[in-house]
């Protein structure tokens, strides 16, 4: 008799689990958008001045990572920062080499300029937290290594400055910043060293709802269907949303001020569902005295600039979307 797996849950489109353990992320959204989350095969030819490669960076784990190098580095001798990226999702869903990340960080790369190294984080149910903190740890520590001589990775140890390194995340991702730059500050990185980072707007929450998370819009990046789901899959069994890594802000994570951290850009939707909590980060980094710099886009909704199809259709998305990218830009080049 073959068992007929059954459906135990599903989060709106994007991810359904079934009893047997397996899960399907298959988009079941709206056809027109589904393009964002369709994946980029890598090019080492320059396209719209942007070259990329993917390269496994421990053979153990398998683990890999994309690299996006501009094409300024073809006029120049000086030698270009590294954005480590860390991709959202909630932790369950996209990974590097989507569509909707791909757009956005070959802008970057073009316009800071640097070399954008991008991690393909493991993703919960399957692999729950900290499994993707400990994949952009395990990065950084790659990254350090190419500083080192003790590994080789042409088109970094060629063209990158390992003195540098910026730390970049979009919505879960910007969970990871933090995390990885908590670890990073505990560790001696020499030669590397950790010159920034940019958590744009960051998961962080708290078990009870936030005002925001009751009276914002939900957009199509964001709501609480996702945030709750997404949230239940990934935290390690038994815990709740003031988990250290969802609530760093929060009593069970470690004090902020006993932290060792670069100085942050603090990157905000003004419309965000998660805005209060996020601000909550932000109050506690000043009051710990960190090195903080907070970034708003006016009108905007949680991850608006990774929506191609409202930067190009909505001109107030596509300039603040140059708003960021310019905010982003600033904070690399001052750092």
């Amino acid at each position: 008799m073959v068992h007929e797996k059954k459906l135990v849950d599903e989060v709106s489109g994007w991810l359904r689990v079934y009893d047997d353990g397996s899960v399907d992320r298959t988009w079941t959204g709206p056809p027109e958008v589904k393009f964002m989350a369709e994946p980029v095969s890598p090019h080492e030819q320059f396209i719209e001045g942007v070259a990329t490669r993917d390269v496994t960076i421990d053979s153990n784990s398998g683990l890999r990572v994309r690299i996006y190098l501009p094409d300024q580095i073809q006029n120049t001798e000086t030698k270009l920062p590294i954005i480590l990226h860390f991709h959202g999702g909630g932790f369950c869903i996209s990974q590097a080499d989507w569509y909707m990340y791909y757009h956005i960080y070959t802008r970057l790369a073009r316009s800071v300029p640097a070399i954008c190294v991008s991690v393909y984080l493991r993703l919960a149910p399957e692999h729950r937290l900290p499994a993707a903190c400990d994949d952009g740890y395990a990065a950084l520590l790659w990254l350090r290594s190419l500083a080192k001589g003790e590994s080789n990775e042409p088109w970094l140890n060629d063209h990158a400055d390992f003195n540098r390194v910026f730390l970049i995340g979009d919505s879960s991702g910007g969970n990871v910043v933090h995390q990885v730059a908590a670890r990073g500050g505990c560790l001696d990185l020499s030669p590397l060293r950790l010159a920034g980072a940019i958590p744009i707007h960051p998961g962080f929450v708290r078990a009870e709802r936030s005002k925001s998370e009751l009276e914002q819009p939900e957009s199509p990046f964001l709501t609480l269907d996702m945030v709750d789901k997404f949230l239940a899959l990934a935290l390690p069994l038994g815990s709740t949303k003031d988990h250290p890594i969802t609530c760093p802000m929060g009593p069970a994570a470690p004090r902020i001020n006993g932290l060792d951290l670069p100085p942050f850009l603090f990157c905000l939707a003004e419309k965000d569902l998660i805005k209060d909590t996020e601000m909550e980060y932000y109050e506690a980094m000043k009051k710990a005295n960190k090195d903080v710099e907070l970034l708003i886009s006016a009108g905007m909704g949680h991850s608006f600039y990774l929506n191609k199809i409202a930067v190009e259709m909505d001109p107030n998305t596509a300039a603040q979307t140059t708003g960021l990218m310019e905010g982003i830009k600033e904070f690399v080049n001052k750092h």
